[in-house]
């Protein structure tokens, strides 16, 4: 599944979904993904007033920790399905942040912001979502200050045996199954595995990275690789 198509697809899951999305996020990463974000900010250390994007933001999890660590700097989440945003913004909203969090509901493919407007610019469990990741981390590079930095938080494919086979049997037989009875939702749980199959691994994501021009890329497996943190940094002088 290609360009629209896909963009197509992927709309219809998210705005299906957004209700138990957070529950479900818990399901596929075994209750990681908090903790894969805690990893992600310690290395991020923001800044008072230090200012970022979130990408494909989602129910806002991560756009909120952010305004709370940068304290005064404005924070933007953009996502485009309205009823992810819209669940977001509920949070956003009781967070007391709302006056510093800014939420669009446009595309990551074409970001509507001017080039060097972030310190930082962030995608979390999305990527593989996107019709063309080179096209999104490009925009992300462009986005960002020179010297801004680049950070996906993503799913990724286990390394090591047997928990390797252990993973993709729960990633392919279990999780669509359990969609169904949660999110009552199978296709879309089916197609989450089917998008990790084409997507590529930590070490090829960190070359895709150098080759859309951003430098310094760090790439970090977590949980037995199920999951990786890439960091890439803007050159100053771009």
């Amino acid at each position: 599944m290609e360009g629209n198509a896909k963009k197509e697809f992927v709309h219809s899951v998210f705005e299906n979904i957004a209700p138990k999305y957070d529950i479900m996020n818990d399901i596929i990463s075994f209750r990681r993904h908090k903790a894969w974000r805690k990893f992600t900010m310690k290395k991020m250390n923001i800044k008072t007033a230090e200012t970022a994007i979130d990408i494909c933001c989602g129910t806002c999890d991560w756009t909120i920790s952010m305004a709370e660590e940068s304290k005064a700097g404005k924070i933007v989440g953009l996502d485009f399905s309205q009823n992810m945003l819209d669940v977001g913004r509920r949070k956003v909203e009781s967070s007391k942040l709302d006056n510093q969090i800014e939420l669009v509901h446009g595309d990551a493919m074409d970001l509507p912001f001017d080039d060097n407007s972030f310190d930082y610019a962030t995608i979390g469990l999305a990527l593989r979502n996107v019709p063309d990741l080179r096209q999104v981390l490009s925009e992300m590079r462009r986005v960002v200050k020179p010297g801004g930095q680049v950070y996906c938080l993503e799913l990724s494919k286990p390394t090591w045996q047997p928990f390797k086979s252990i993973y993709y049997f729960y990633f392919n037989r279990i999780l669509p199954l359990i969609g169904k009875l949660v999110a009552k939702s199978y296709e879309q749980y089916k197609w989450l595995p089917e998008s990790l199959i084409t997507f590529p691994d930590h070490k090829e994501l960190a070359k895709i990275f150098e080759e859309v021009g951003l430098n310094e890329v760090k790439a970090y497996p977590l949980t037995g690789g199920i999951a990786a943190l890439h960091i890439g940094t803007k050159g100053k002088s771009n």
